[in-house]
C-alpha cells in the first residue's frame, strides 16, 4: 500500500511538472506572438502572429490557415499557417470554400459537410468581409469538443476577425492616400510641362520638378530622332555637352529602354527579362544606387525616355515606378505636342510625306497601296485625256431693248394698269395722271385769253402801236402757257411704245400720291429680242473672244439649256463680293417662248480643248504662282 501510495504521489507531481511545463511554453509562445504582431512590418508577419495568438486563445487547436484572395485567376490562397507552413492543412479547404461561398460562419466534422458530433474533430470557419467584399477567410481544425467549447471558439474567432478587417481597411485607406498623392504629383508635373512654351523649357523644368518630388539626384529628358535619342534636358543643368562621358552613357541607358519599349530598373526588380547592360554601366560611373528609365508614349508608341538617378537613399520600389509610368503616359502627348510646335513648317511637312511614303512604300497596309495606285492612274489618265474647257458665269436676261416711262411732270398717281411681268401690247394705257388741276389750269388761262384778245381789239381801235404791241405779246404768253397745258393734258396718260413685257414698275400701292418730273414708273422690254449679261471673274476674262459660243441654264428652266454667243466684252470691271467682275454680253441664237427678263442661270462659254488635269488644277496653279510672285523679294 505505501509503495502504491509513494507512486501515485510521484505520477501527479510528474503530472503537475509537464503541466506546468506545457503552460510556461505556452505563455513564452503567446507573448513571442504577441511582440510579433506589436511589430509586424508587413501582411505576412501581420497574419502569422495574429493567428498565432488566436490558436493560442483558443484550446487545444491542432491547426489554423488564413486565406486571402481573390488573385487574378479568382482564387484565395493560404498566407498564413499555424503551428507551422509545413503542416498539412488541406483537409480544411472545404469548410473554408463552405464559408466563402454561404458568406458566413461554418462548424464541420471532418469531412466539411456534416455537422460535428462530441468524439468528432470540428473544423470552424469564419469569412472576412469588408463592405460587401469577401477578403478571404480563417479555418481552424478542433480536437471533439463539447458544444459550448465550439461556441465559446467561434466568438473567439469572431472578435479577433476585426484586426483583419481593420488591417484590410487601413490598407485601402493607405492605398487610397497613396493613389491621391500620386494623382495629385502626376496633375502637378503636367501643369509644369503645359505652362512652358518651347519643347526645351518644358523639359528642363519638368526635370527639376521631378528630382524634386521623387528624391532624384538627376532627372534627364531625350527624346528620339532618327532612330537615336538626343538628351533635351538634365535637371538643374543649364548647359551640357554631349560629348561627355555621363551625357553619353545616360544617352545609352535611353537607347536601350527605347529599343525594349519598356521601363528599366536598376537594381533588377523580381521577374525582370531584360539585360540592362547600359543601365549597370551607368549606375557604375555614377555610383549610383538605383537608376530608372521610362519611356514617354504617345498613342502608345515611345517617343522618349526620362531616365531618373539616385546615387543615396532607397532604390526605385514599385509604386515610384508606376508613378512614373503613369507621369510619363500623360506627359507623353503635351511633350510630343510641344515638339511638333517647334519644327518648322517645311520639316513637318517632309515629315508628312515620308510617313505617307512609308504607309505606300512599306510591307504592310495594302488598302494604302491599293488608293495610291489608284489616284497615280487618276493622274495619269487626267494627264491624257482632254475635254472642252468652259468658263462659267453668273448669268441674267435683259431686254436688247429696254424703253422707260417716266413722270412727264410732276403731279399724282390716278390710275394704273399694268405692273411688272404684265405682256402689253403697243399703245395700251400703263398709267394715268391726276389732270383735274391742269383742266383747271387751261380754263382759267383760255378765259385769260379771250379779254387779252377783246383787249386787243380795243387797243386796235385805238390806233396806239406801243399798246397793240404789248396786248399782242401778252396773248402770245398766254397761247404758249395754253399749248403746255395741252401738251400735259396729252401725257398724262403714258401707253407702251411697242409690244412687250413689264420689266419694272408696280403703283397699285401708290395711287394719289405725288411723283417728280422724270421719275421712273415703268420699264418695258420687247418680247423677241434679249441680250445675255455675264459676269466673268477677273483671272478667267483673258480666255474669252468675240464670236465665242456657249450654253446658258436658267434656275427658272432648270431642264432646258440655251445657246449663246459672246457679242462684247466690256473692258471696265465692277466689284462683287469682294471681286472683280468682268461684264460680258451675248446674243441668244434661240429664244423660247417662256423666257422673260431678269431670270438669271449659270452661262458656261466654250473655250477650247484642254488637258482634263489642266482644267482641274489650273486655278490653283495660277493662285500659287501669284502667291509665290507676292512672297518673292
Amino acid at each position: 500500500m505505501a509503495r502504491r501510495g509513494v507512486g501515485g504521489l510521484d505520477f501527479m507531481a510528474n503530472t503537475a511538472s509537464i503541466y506546468s511545463l506545457a503552460t510556461e511554453e505556452r505563455s513564452r509562445t503567446e507573448a513571442a506572438a504577441w511582440s510579433q504582431f506589436a511589430n509586424a512590418r508587413d501582411r505576412k508577419d501581420f497574419h502569422a502572429a495574429w493567428l498565432a495568438i488566436l490558436c493560442t486563445q483558443i484550446e487545444r487547436v491542432t491547426g489554423g490557415v488564413v486565406l486571402e484572395g481573390p488573385d487574378e485567376d479568382g482564387a484565395y490562397v493560404p498566407v498564413a499557417m499555424w503551428p507551422d507552413p509545413s503542416h498539412d492543412l488541406t483537409h480544411l479547404g472545404a469548410v473554408a470554400q463552405r464559408a466563402l461561398m454561404e458568406r458566413r460562419a461554418v462548424v464541420a466534422g471532418a469531412d466539411g459537410v456534416s455537422s460535428p458530433t462530441r468524439d468528432q474533430p470540428a473544423h470552424i470557419s469564419y469569412p472576412v468581409e469588408v463592405a460587401g467584399v469577401l477578403h478571404g477567410a480563417v479555418a481552424l481544425d478542433l480536437p471533439p469538443s463539447s458544444d459550448a467549447a465550439l461556441q465559446r471558439s467561434l466568438r473567439l474567432l469572431h472578435w479577433a476577425s476585426a484586426w483583419l478587417v481593420d488591417r484590410i481597411r487601413q490598407q485601402a485607406i493607405q492605398e487610397q492616400a497613396q493613389s491621391l498623392t500620386h494623382h495629385s504629383l502626376t496633375l502637378e508635373l503636367l501643369a509644369t510641362a503645359m505652362q512652358e512654351r518651347g519643347l526645351s523649357q518644358a523639359a528642363l523644368a519638368l526635370a527639376n520638378d521631378m528630382a524634386g518630388q521623387l528624391r532624384c539626384d538627376r532627372v534627364s529628358v531625350g527624346f528620339e530622332r532618327s532612330g537615336n535619342v538626343k538628351i533635351e534636358a538634365i535637371s538643374n543643368t543649364a548647359v551640357f555637352d554631349e560629348k561627355m562621358t555621363l551625357v553619353r552613357l545616360i544617352r545609352d541607358a535611353m537607347e536601350e529602354a527605347l529599343d525594349l519599349g519598356a521601363t528599366m530598373v536598376w537594381p533588377a526588380r523580381a521577374g525582370t527579362e531584360h539585360g540592362m547592360i547600359a543601365h549597370t554601366e551607368l549606375a557604375a560611373d555614377s555610383k549610383n544606387v538605383a537608376v530608372c528609365s521610362v519611356p514617354l508614349l504617345e498613342d502608345g508608341l515611345p517617343i522618349g525616355v526620362m531616365t531618373l538617378e539616385r546615387s543615396h537613399g532607397e532604390v526605385f520600389d514599385d509604386a515610384t515606378v508606376e508613378l512614373c509610368e503613369a507621369a510619363a503616359t500623360l506627359l507623353g502627348p503635351v511633350l510630343a505636342l510641344k515638339r511638333e510646335n517647334d519644327r518648322g513648317a517645311l520639316v513637318r511637312l517632309r515629315e508628312s510625306v515620308l510617313q505617307k511614303a512609308r504607309l505606300v512604300v512599306g510591307p504592310r497596309h495594302p488598302g494604302a497601296k491599293l488608293v495610291a495606285l489608284a489616284v497615280l492612274g487618276l493622274i495619269g489618265f487626267l494627264s491624257l485625256a482632254t475635254g472642252t474647257y468652259r468658263v462659267a458665269a453668273k448669268t441674267v436676261v435683259e431686254g436688247a431693248v429696254q424703253r422707260a416711262e417716266v413722270a412727264p411732270f410732276d403731279g399724282h398717281i390716278a390710275q394704273a394698269f399694268v405692273r411688272a411681268g404684265d405682256v402689253v401690247q403697243a399703245g395700251q394705257v400703263l398709267c394715268r395722271l391726276d389732270d383735274r388741276e391742269l383742266k383747271l389750269e387751261y380754263a382759267r388761262l383760255a378765259s385769260e385769253r379771250e379779254q387779252e384778245e377783246r383787249r386787243s381789239r380795243q387797243v386796235l381801235a385805238g390806233g396806239d402801236r406801243g399798246e397793240m404791241m404789248v396786248a399782242a405779246a401778252e396773248v402770245a404768253q398766254t397761247d404758249a402757257k395754253l399749248a403746255l397745258i395741252t401738251d400735259k393734258l396729252q401725257h398724262a396718260t403714258l401707253t407702251a411704245p411697242f409690244d412687250g413685257v413689264v420689266v419694272s414698275g408696280d403703283l397699285n400701292q401708290f395711287l394719289g400720291t405725288p411723283v417728280e418730273q422724270g421719275k421712273l414708273l415703268f420699264q418695258i422690254a420687247p418680247l423677241n429680242a434679249y441680250r445675255v449679261i455675264l459676269q466673268v471673274d477677273e483671272r478667267d476674262i483673258s480666255n474669252l473672244t468675240l464670236g465665242q459660243t456657249g450654253k446658258l441654264t436658267l434656275s427658272g428652266l432648270p431642264g432646258q439649256t440655251l445657246d449663246f454667243a459672246v457679242q462684247q466684252i466690256t473692258p471696265v470691271a465692277n466689284q462683287q463680293e469682294g471681286r472683280n467682275f468682268f461684264r460680258v454680253e451675248a446674243r441668244l441664237l434661240a429664244a423660247p417662248d417662256r423666257i422673260r427678263p431678269g431670270m438669271e442661270g449659270v452661262g458656261k462659254v466654250a473655250v477650247g480643248e484642254r488637258k482634263l488635269i489642266w482644267i482641274w488644277t489650273h486655278s490653283l496653279v495660277d493662285w500659287f504662282r501669284f502667291w509665290i510672285w507676292k512672297e518673292l523679294p
